[in-house]
């Protein structure tokens, strides 16, 4: 991915929340295949990064998979940013974006492994189903995680971009903050409820 200084994000905590709160992303290996996934992220005993998912078996994706690098693409708030929206002018519509990109190398993981990430993913979106017995009964887990194969992602380098217009001029990124704020699109207001939150591109800092 190509970050410039000013948007390149490169701390770890921040990296690991941004993952967490994006956590659909898009996995992508050397022979152009890919597949969107749901996954969760944890630091191993080395303090390296992993991430976790699991595709279906009749996704024959999964077969070519072990032992490969590979790259997961984690997109957070975006949105349109219009040029009426800076004081200076000329200017030209852009996209304002937060995005990381995550490569390493991939395992398959076991029956055991995959049924405990699973949980893990369920933990993470709604704990309360792990004990309703009558949504998730043990057996039909049991049988739907026989139609799914698990892989664990080691991060070797990890990207990450804000480019949330901070270069820009303090009267032209209130203007931007305003004109997201009071925008009728709810990922615009995600996106200035972000600036806001790390005082980014809001014309605070």
């Amino acid at each position: 991915m190509h970050v410039e200084k000013h948007f390149q994000l490169s701390d770890l905590e921040r990296l690991q929340a941004i993952i967490a709160k994006n956590s659909f992303g898009l996995f992508i290996t050397a022979d152009l295949n890919s597949t969107h996934l749901p996954f969760v992220s944890e630091l191993d005993e080395n303090g390296k990064l992993c991430l976790f998912a699991h595709m279906a078996k009749a996704n024959s994706h999964w077969k070519t998979i072990d032992n490969k690098r590979g790259l997961i693409v984690f997109s957070g708030p975006h949105a349109y940013i219009s040029p009426n929206w800076y004081v200076k002018k000329p200017a030209v519509p852009t996209w304002n974006y937060v995005a990381v990109h995550c490569y390493g190398d991939v395992q398959l993981l076991n029956d055991n492994e995959t049924a405990a990430r699973m949980n893990q993913l369920v933990s993470h979106y709604e704990p309360d189903l792990l004990n309703d017995h009558n949504t998730m009964p043990d057996d039909f887990q049991q049988r739907l995680r026989q139609g799914v194969v698990g892989f664990k992602l080691e991060v070797t380098e990890i990207q990450g971009k804000e480019k949330l217009g901070q270069h820009r001029s303090h009267e032209d990124q209130q203007g931007v903050y305003s004109g997201l704020t009071n925008s009728a699109d709810p990922i615009a207001k995600l996106l200035a409820e972000y600036m806001k939150e790390h005082n980014l591109g809001n014309g605070e800092a």
